[in-house]
């Protein structure tokens, strides 16, 4: 599904003869709207405009029990979602015309499944070629919202919406960043990562697959995208991702696998959480799939897994508050901390030995408007 242009959301409030609709649905239909357009105009720079749609103004009452369609958490579409959609387009059909939307959106009452505290149930069926056909259209991309993710800290109205724009990205082909341990391979860096606590951007390179980068805002820092390029030096001027503009990634092709991104995050547009501005370095694997890990940050303040080894140099980060350093540089509640302070500022520089080359990434400078200067020195194998 494009990532650009108009998006026609389909936006559905359902409750269950077991569990009636908890407040009306226009209130629930405002936890997540306005805020959900704005976050994918914001992060799209207005290439993408985002319009909910609520044909059905009050809770959409289904046939059965919840309980009745065993849903649970990393439930499959079969059966008991299949189920679920055949009687949301019954219960609809009469009154919505499914034709005119490009995705649906089933705002569930909070109060049918557990606390999202407690199970996350929300998910999203992206391309499913045995969704349902409506009105001469099959519903192949459909997000369920389920209980609110209420962390207790009073911040739900500000942020409990991003749910939403996280399962909307997996209908436009974004992967989940997070894995079965949890977010810390790619922190706070990206919505796919963590939809709790605060606002949050998603990657540049997110950015680029999904059309919001134009062709010369992503840059090689090499010849061509071609992994075995030769060594060599290039310099690159990273302008922040929170502003339209300039160069938002360079990437380095290193193996047939993947490669090092870069790009500057500083607070502001969808950021709200970044506590240590400066250039992110991330390593990404084509060839790992949603849940598995297909992104790694490298933290700029002390070694990772061994499984990713590399080597940070330069003075050591300033201290970014009283949880900087190994605790990271925020207090912020439901943001990955030591990540928060992964960004490499300047006088720092990442480097990598392996692949058989040597790759080093230097930030050289932070100009007055807040542009990153970079260095990348990719050399041959190392003995």
């Amino acid at each position: 599904m494009r990532g650009t242009g108009t998006v026609h959301a389909l936006t559905l409030m359902i409750d269950f003869p077991d569990t009636p609709g908890e407040g009306s649905a226009r209130q629930r239909f405002e936890e997540f709207f306005p805020q959900t357009s704005r976050w994918f105009a914001r992060g799209s720079y207005g290439r993408l405009g985002y319009r909910p749609a609520t044909p059905i103004r009050h809770w959409l009452r289904m046939p059965r029990s919840f309980a009745a369609y065993g849903i649970d958490r990393g439930s499959p579409y079969e059966p008991g979602y299949q189920r679920l959609l055949k009687d949301i387009v019954a219960a609809a059909d009469e009154r919505v015309d499914f034709g005119r939307y490009d995705l649906v959106n089933v705002l569930v009452t909070p109060n049918a499944g557990p606390p999202a505290a407690h199970t996350v149930l929300s998910v999203t069926f992206a391309d499913n070629d045995r969704a349902p056909r409506a009105d001469g259209v099959r519903l192949s991309n459909v997000s369920f919202v389920y209980s609110r993710q209420d962390d207790g800290t009073g911040s739900l109205r500000e942020t409990g919406y991003r749910v939403l724009p996280h399962e909307n990205n997996h209908s436009f082909g974004l992967p989940d960043l997070y894995t079965a341990s949890g977010a810390g391979r790619a922190g706070h860096w990206d919505l796919m990562s963590e939809d709790w606590g605060a606002n949050n951007d998603i990657l540049g390179w997110h950015k680029w697959k999904l059309g919001w980068l134009g062709a010369r805002q992503v840059v090689y820092a090499t010849e061509s995208p071609d992994a075995t390029a030769r060594a060599g030096t290039s310099r690159h001027t990273l302008t922040p991702l929170a502003r339209p503009g300039g160069t938002k990634v360079v990437f380095l092709p290193v193996s047939r696998r993947g490669g090092y991104a870069m790009e500057a995050r500083t607070p502001g547009g969808n950021d709200a959480a970044v506590c240590r501005p400066g250039v992110l370095v991330y390593w990404v694997d084509v060839h790992k799939d949603s849940g598995q890990g297909p992104v790694t940050v490298m933290d700029s303040t002390r070694g990772t897994d061994p499984r990713h080894p590399h080597r940070p140099h330069g003075a050591a980060p300033a201290p970014n508050g009283p949880t900087a350093g190994a605790q990271g540089c925020t207090r912020l509640p439901n943001v990955h901390a030591g990540l928060s302070d992964a960004t490499f500022t300047p006088g720092q520089t990442f480097t990598d030995n392996r692949h058989g080359v040597r790759v080093s990434i230097t930030v050289t400078d932070r100009t007055r408007g807040g542009d990153y200067a970079i260095r990348i020195t990719r050399r041959g194998a190392t003995s």
